[in-house]
């Protein structure tokens, strides 16, 4: 018997019916329906399997256009910080030029080996300088700044802390000059002084300028009254700017007011 003559019977009761009811299919077409259902299952999948993908991809697309638009803000407030910061830079340069912070010691006396000549101090003829030539005794007051005496020579005995020289309040960057002319025996960093220069002038007298902001002059540099020694500043222990002085004679602490009279 061929295949095109054979059949299936398919028989279907339904619970509570006195009858049943059969159903013949060929096999032809029970094949087919098969051959159609396993198709079809076939498409479902890879259709499944190709827009699976597709589907996340596109789901990702509003995340990611949500992080371009954050990562263009930072990239824009970035810009805007180095712009802010570029001009901060520039503004400083300028006021740190304004204020004398350039000064450097000469290039070639860094640089050289060899001996050079000491700076010969030239003024109009027929006028007297406000400061001696060579060592002398700290006499001058140290600053061009006016400033306010925020605190006096405090001696020891007393209920008071202690406090040798004078404290003067001036903004950061003024101009510290030598009070007389002298040899830096002392020049750097202290916990208490901050940043400080001390030195040694004739007769045994010292000067000593603290909390200073940047150091002009080296240990063993020999300086004129008047030279610009450094730049006030609050370093060390300090709560605001300011400039402490102190004069010295043989160890012993004196009050500056009782010498240097100009200024004060």
């Amino acid at each position: 018997m061929s295949d095109s003559r054979q059949a299936v019977t398919i028989m279907i009761h339904r619970d509570g019916d006195l009858q049943s009811r059969t159903l013949r299919l060929p096999v032809w077409a029970l094949r087919l329906a098969i051959f159609s259902s396993v198709a079809l299952l076939v498409i479902i999948l890879l259709a499944a399997a190709l827009y699976l993908p597709m589907a996340g991809a596109a789901a990702s697309v509003p995340f990611l256009r949500s992080e371009i638009n954050r990562l263009q803000q930072d990239n824009a407030k970035i810009r805007e910080l180095t712009a802010a910061l570029d001009s901060a830079e520039s503004r400083y340069s300028q006021l740190r030029h304004m204020m004398g912070g350039d000064m450097m010691r000469e290039p070639s006396a860094i640089g050289s080996a060899l001996p050079l000549a000491p700076a010969i101090q030239a003024r109009p003829a027929g006028t007297s300088g406000r400061f001696e030539l060579g060592p002398s005794l700290p006499r001058h007051w140290p600053l061009d700044e006016p400033g306010y005496l925020t605190r006096g020579q405090i001696g020891t005995g007393t209920v008071d802390e202690a406090h040798p020289g004078i404290d003067i309040a001036v903004p950061t960057g003024a101009l510290v000059r030598a009070a007389g002319g002298g040899t830096v025996v002392q020049a750097g960093p202290d916990p208490e002084y901050g940043s400080f220069v001390v030195l040694q002038h004739p007769e045994g007298y010292q000067s000593v300028y603290g909390h200073l902001s940047r150091l002009l002059v080296e240990a063993n540099d020999t300086v004129v009254a008047g030279r610009v020694i450094g730049l006030s500043g609050n370093s060390g222990r300090s709560s605001a700017p300011h400039l402490h002085f102190e004069i010295r004679r043989d160890q012993k602490s004196l009050d500056p007011l009782t010498l240097v009279k100009e200024g004060s």
